[in-house]
């Protein structure tokens, strides 16, 4: 079974994302955090996605729920489930396990990455739709940079021993959600979407995980 753990808070406004992630994934049980809170089993789960969301790590004390979705992160870890972290789960998984974020300011738009050998980027070329203003300014034990760029050294990351990838940006962005994108956040630059494959991040996980997609 795929777990997605989705952190959206406002999901009426900005659930796009986290939907159209979910729309890359085969079958899986949704596991709204932010309505549900607790700590889902683990017991009978392949995989678990954490999604995006506009609630920052550093907020939970008002969001409870951001303190049990760090301990779901630890129980993956230390039980080796593999786990993709998608911009806040990105921080989120960081967060979990020791690193540092903090709000730095909106970017939204196209950047160019430099890419580690690694298979989650297999297919992958180094040009990601990036909608967020948290970073990850000290990684967390165990994860190591697999991409970066030029304003950001963690733009991704994976755990040295333990079958966990994140991604600051969102595989799911493409340029269908661009006019919402602009919309709701903004956007800088004019470059078009020709060069983004982001979306085969997801399948590449998928495939690692041996959680197979239709792909």
């Amino acid at each position: 079974m795929l777990l997605v753990c989705d952190t959206e808070v406002d999901p009426d406004a900005y659930g796009y994302l986290p939907r159209a992630l979910r729309a890359l994934l085969p079958d899986h049980d949704h596991y709204h955090y932010p309505t549900r809170g607790g700590v889902p089993s683990l017991d009978g789960v392949d995989a678990v996605v954490v999604t995006g969301s506009t609630a920052g790590v550093y907020e939970a004390d008002a969001r409870p729920w951001i303190e049990e979705a760090k301990t779901l992160v630890r129980r993956a870890v230390d039980r080796e489930v593999p786990t993709l972290g998608v911009c806040f789960g990105h921080q989120l998984v960081n967060d979990a396990l020791g690193g540092h974020v903090e709000h730095r300011g909106l970017t939204a738009r196209l950047v160019d990455a430099d890419l580690a050998d690694d298979p989650l980027f297999d297919g992958v070329e180094p040009t990601f739709p990036m909608v967020h203003g948290d970073h990850v300014t000290d990684l967390g034990d165990g994860m190591e940079p697999i991409a970066s760029a030029d304003y950001y050294p963690f733009l991704a990351t994976r755990h040295a021993e333990a079958p966990v990838w994140t991604t600051q940006y969102h595989p799911e962005f493409t340029g269908d959600l661009l006019p919402r994108i602009k919309r709701d956040f903004g956007w800088a630059g004019a470059r078009d979407f020709g060069d983004v494959t982001a979306t085969r991040t997801v399948a590449n996980f998928c495939r690692l995980a041996g959680v197979e997609t239709d792909d």
